[in-house]
């Protein structure tokens, strides 16, 4: 067994959300829990078939993101692994519940704008995915003025009252 590490390539900007799922359905339904949780949303989605045909699946709204979702996904090379690329202006926040409700999804592994790279594992025509790298280590604990700052933000976002 072969253990590497996969960087998922995105502009800063972009949020994606890497997860596992178990079968075909999932690009179309994926695609729908996407669109009803956000009218108007742009993404583009990639699914990798882990038997059968074998196939990247996908699907979107923005044929620019789908690609990159698709290109990710070729790089990654694990089976039943899809990405979600959100277009700028669009957050995890406001579609993982919808996601994650999705009957064929199995696990939910990162959602992030961060730097992001994936721990596979690889033996001869098998991929696993072992975990994420999200982001940076940290560099402190927050004091008073960070914790202030924080409720500040979550309630300029509309996030708290």
């Amino acid at each position: 067994m072969e253990l590497k590490l996969i960087p998922i390539e995105k502009p800063e900007n972009l949020n994606v959300i890497l997860g596992q799922a178990h079968f075909i359905k999932t690009v179309e339904d994926l695609h729908e829990a996407l669109v009803t949780a956000v009218p108007g949303i742009k993404f583009g989605l990639a699914f990798s078939e882990a038997s059968g045909k074998r196939l990247v699946r996908r699907s979107g709204t923005d044929p620019e993101l789908t690609d990159l979702a698709v290109k990710n996904l070729l790089n990654l090379a694990a089976g039943h692994t899809f990405l979600i690329v959100l277009g700028e202006g669009f957050y995890p926040i406001n579609v993982l519940h919808a996601v994650k409700a999705c009957p064929e999804v199995v696990r939910i592994y990162a959602a992030t704008a961060n730097p992001l790279k994936v721990v596979v594992a690889e033996e001869g025509e098998q991929r696993a995915i072992l975990g994420v790298m999200d982001g940076f280590k940290p560099l402190g604990v927050e004091d008073e003025a960070e914790v202030a700052w924080r409720k500040d933000l979550l309630r300029r976002f509309g996030y708290k009252l």
